[in-house]
């Protein structure tokens, strides 16, 4: 399936043919679960244990809502030539590096960047993997515009950007035809760790959140409820198991 747009950072893989359904499916029903800072490993074993769940019991999605430790991750285009730092620099400032199995290049997670990974079956909800791109998109430009930041989409780089400066990343893989990793929105985190790389590989352009964008008595708790509201709305679900 061909996507709309080329992904030059934490791109799309796909494991698999996944059917493209004409339209979202009505009114599906996913599990949301609030957790807390996490390493990147311990995300990521979770998100396998879930997603099995999701191919295997039945259920219509799971979605994770949390913040990580600091670290680099990196994707099967690699991304080590685009660290800029040593090792040493590395473990003075307590950020690892993690090898990931998702498109794209090198990226930064750290607290106050708000993280989400849907875990869904697209097929049930009715989405391609292009849609479904464009949706993660729409939510971000949607929960920045409750700040009154408007965002848009980049003709040649997905995630959403205000001018030059990317604002969200997204990074999916599909296995099974169950979605894993998902979006990236930087709400008041420290951006120094971005400047210690040539993020998503690109050395012309920067990086900002809604703190920096000038949005207004802003946390990541208040810009989590938003963007699980818009979540809903743009995918057509409902939520339930919220925590």
């Amino acid at each position: 399936m061909a996507c709309k747009w080329p992904f030059d950072c934490m791109t799309t893989t796909i494991s698999g043919q996944i059917e493209t359904p004409a339209k979202l499916a009505p009114h599906n029903r996913w599990t949301r679960l609030d957790l807390a800072v996490l390493p990147y490993s311990e995300a990521l074993d979770l998100q396998y244990r879930l997603a099995a769940q999701v191919q295997s019991e039945g259920k219509e999605g799971i979605v994770l809502f949390l913040e990580h430790a600091p670290v680099f991750t990196l994707g099967k285009r690699g991304g080590c030539e685009n660290l800029t730092v040593s090792d040493d620099f590395l473990d003075k400032h307590g950020v690892t590096v993690f090898k990931t199995e998702r498109g794209g290049n090198i990226t930064y997670h750290g607290p106050g960047q708000l993280v989400v990974y849907p875990l869904i079956k697209l097929k049930t909800a009715g989405l391609g993997v292009a849609d479904y791109v464009d949706c993660l998109e729409e939510v971000m430009l949607r929960t920045a515009a409750d700040w009154g930041i408007r965002a848009e989409r980049n003709v040649k780089n997905r995630g959403v950007w205000i001018g030059n400066d990317k604002l969200g990343s997204i990074g999916i893989a599909v296995k099974r035809g169950v979605t894993l990793h998902g979006l990236a929105l930087n709400v008041v985190t420290d951006l120094t760790p971005f400047s210690w790389i040539n993020p998503c590989g690109l050395t012309d352009v920067g990086i900002i959140s809604l703190a920096e964008a000038g949005a207004a008595d802003i946390t990541v708790a208040r810009v989590r409820e938003r963007l699980a509201t818009h979540m809903a709305a743009v995918f057509n679900i409902d939520w339930e198991g919220a925590t």
